[in-house]
């Protein structure tokens, strides 16, 4: 007989039944979507949502138009009309392909680079307050489950 997988072994040492583990999942998906979107929301006025992760997206490469809807999972229109936004505002330049002329290659500008770090710094402090405000004890278990939440994404 094939022992369990390690996931599967980790949720029997916990002593959770299979209904006690689909609510906790349940429970930790619907938290970590609140706060994603309460941190999201905190910094719409500079920029919206899905701008800011395109921006983020130019911040580790430039790419093209088309590599940047295909990563966002959006149509070719939109990710224009997102793009067109970000032009007009100055946060990202258009250039030409040097190896083929008909593809733009957008990338950041200073002003973008810049903005990126103001609203992750303000996004920071949004949850360095709302942290700050819990116990010694809570603090400690979101230290913890920060670790296990990173493992768990990056399964």
């Amino acid at each position: 007989m094939t022992p369990p997988p390690a996931r599967a072994r980790r949720a029997a040492d916990a002593g959770l039944s299979p209904s006690a583990v689909s609510a906790l999942a349940g429970e930790l998906r619907l938290a970590c979507m609140r706060i994603s979107r309460r941190v999201r929301f905190e910094s719409t006025h500079v920029v919206a949502p899905h701008q800011f992760s395109v921006l983020c997206r130019l911040e580790e490469a430039p790419r093209t138009p088309s590599e940047l809807a295909e990563i966002e999972k959006v149509s070719a229109p939109s990710m224009t009309r997102t793009v067109a936004a970000l032009v007009e505002r100055g946060l990202v330049e258009r250039t030409a392909d040097p190896a083929d002329g008909r593809q733009v290659i957008l990338s950041l500008t200073r002003d973008a680079t810049t903005l990126l770090k103001d609203i992750r710094r303000k996004r920071d402090a949004w949850m360095s307050v709302r942290v700050g405000h819990l116990t010694a004890e809570e603090q400690d278990v979101l230290r913890q489950a920060s670790a296990i939440l990173t493992r768990v994404a990056n399964e």
